[in-house]
């Protein structure tokens, strides 16, 4: 399914992707916005900045007003907020879709941030906190962030630090709206059934009022490594989870996509290479794969497991086994392939809705001004090579680029360290 693209002279990005056959409608609005491009005294500001895109706007005064009109009508809608991108997002039938626009668009464009509203959204925040802190299989990937980037915005979390959330006031978010929520950073994405003609015309009248502004680029992550890294969150537990990755390149590196095949091969599905070995063979885990995080100046690759705790050295072990051998053995082109088609395949399978489609493109768009077509994502994936994945692993998988994360009873910190080597 292709799309279409239209920049305006203010530098607002609008996205159509007509699909005749749909039965539904999906607005999506994003903003280059989030964590990394925040200070450490305002840390947490994008995340809380869209919770209270909820709160209220000039033309709905509360939160009861936003969400009955489109319970009302039986839409599915949220925001999130990432390091590099804050999203506003309602899908509903396809007769609805100028409901979901005036709605989305008005809680993106005409926020009121009432202090009283803020000062309740506060604790609100703050137990989205500690319940992420209870989750360790979120959790760990915060603490993997921070061991790769430390104090700098890449490795800060997302959702903020309680302390600065007590503190902000109305004041932090109307100067963080000014520089970030402007055209040049904003991209509205129109997928499902609908008139093409008709939508642009509604959309280019209804944010004819964003602030121009001045286009703004966020600090660059520094990154400084020379031995392998270890981070161990002590907490009593069930179970020990771990992400044992390496640092990678950045979203822009046409290499992305032997990393995505990498990844597969190793662990992408059941019939990984780590699926087979952790959990088939050795009966260690019931959550273990590895996924790839490209960012706009940073990006990791890395396996994750939750195992009992007297198995976390032999899976550890185990998973830089599998990293060595992805260096010294090219991949059978049997495997490469089903590792190939397992991508593909689920790349396809993702796509059959008008939600899954404007965040296919928009997330695109927003991170890389790429728009690569399902089709021609597909022939960059099966373009690679056996000897692209070996080179690939050779370049990444090293000691000045090994990072391991923990949260459990863990204690033996230096058993760890002397397993924790890749030549």
């Amino acid at each position: 399914m292709a799309s279409n693209k239209l920049v305006l002279d203010n530098g607002l990005r609008i996205f159509t992707i007509p699909m005749a056959g749909s039965l539904t409608a999906t607005v999506t609005v994003l903003v280059e916005a989030g964590s990394e491009y925040e200070t450490k005294e305002i840390n947490g500001l994008s995340h809380f900045l869209e919770h209270m895109c909820f709160k209220g706007t000039t033309k709905r005064p509360n939160a009861l007003h936003i969400t009955s009109e489109l319970d009302s009508i039986g839409a599915a809608y949220n925001a999130f907020t990432g390091g590099e991108v804050t999203g506003y997002y309602a899908k509903a039938e396809a007769k609805h879709l100028d409901k979901i626009l005036d709605v989305v668009s008005d809680i993106y464009l005409n926020q009121v941030f009432d202090p009283k509203e803020i000062d309740k959204e506060r604790g609100v925040i703050i137990e989205e906190i500690n319940l992420y802190e209870d989750l360790p299989t979120h959790r760990i990937h915060e603490i993997f962030m921070n061991l790769l980037y430390g104090d700098q915005p890449a490795g800060w979390d997302v959702a903020g630090r309680k302390e600065v959330i007590r503190e902000l006031k109305r004041e932090d978010f109307l100067k963080y709206r000014s520089e970030r929520y402007i055209a040049p950073h904003t991209l509205i994405i129109i997928a499902g059934k609908f008139n093409e003609a008709e939508v642009i015309d509604k959309v280019k009248s209804i944010f004819s009022g964003i602030p121009h502004g001045k286009e703004s680029l966020k600090k660059k992550t520094v990154e400084n490594q020379s031995t392998p890294q270890i981070e161990i969150k002590f907490k009593e537990s069930d179970q020990t989870h771990l992400v044992l990755g390496v640092r990678a390149f950045d979203v822009f590196d046409k290499r992305r996509y032997a990393l995505e095949v990498l990844s597969d091969i190793l662990g992408g599905g059941m019939s990984s290479r780590l699926f087979q070995k952790i959990r088939e063979e050795m009966g260690a885990a019931y959550q273990i794969g590895s996924q790839t995080e490209l960012s706009l100046d940073h990006g990791c690759l890395s396996a994750v497991a939750g195992v009992g705790h007297d198995k976390l050295i032999v899976v550890v072990k185990a998973i830089i086994d599998e990293f060595i051998r992805l260096k010294n053995e090219l991949v059978p082109e049997e495997e490469l392939k089903r590792a190939k088609d397992h991508l593909v395949g689920s790349l396809m399978i993702g796509l059959e809705t008008s939600d899954d489609l404007s965040r296919f493109y928009g997330t695109q768009e927003i991170m890389n001004g790429e728009s690569l077509t399902p089709k021609e994502l597909e022939r960059k994936i099966n373009a690679v090579k056996s000897r692209d994945i070996q080179t690939l692993a050779q370049e990444i998988f090293q000691n000045s680029k090994l990072n391991l994360a923990i949260i459990g009873p863990v204690k033996d910190k230096e058993a760890l360290q002397n397993i924790l080597k890749l030549d």
